[in-house]
C-alpha cells in the first residue's frame, strides 16, 4: 500500500491507487450508503473480496485489510 492514497467511503476507510481510483469514486459517488454496504459486509465476509463492475463497465475489486479499512484493486 506504499503507492496508495486514503480516502472515505460512507464514513469507511479506504485505500485505492491510480488504477483503482475510478472504482472507489463509484463507491462512493455513485451509490448510496446502503448499496455500497452490501459490497463492504462482503468483502469483510470473505477473503477472496467483492467484485463489482463500475457504469462504466471496469472491475474493481474490494477487500478488507483486516484493520478496520478496506481497499479497492482494479482486476
Amino acid at each position: 500500500m506504499e503507492d496508495s492514497k486514503k480516502d472515505y467511503v460512507h464514513n469507511l476507510p479506504v485505500y485505492f491507487d491510480n488504477n483503482s481510483e475510478a472504482g472507489k469514486k463509484y463507491l462512493r459517488d455513485d451509490l448510496d450508503s446502503n448499496e455500497a454496504k452490501v459490497f463492504f459486509e462482503a468483502a469483510r465476509r470473505t477473503s477472496s473480496g467483492a467484485d463489482f463492475e463500475d457504469k462504466f463497465g471496469k472491475n474493481f475489486t474490494l477487500k478488507y485489510n483486516g484493520d478496520g479499512t478496506y481497499i479497492v484493486i482494479k482486476r
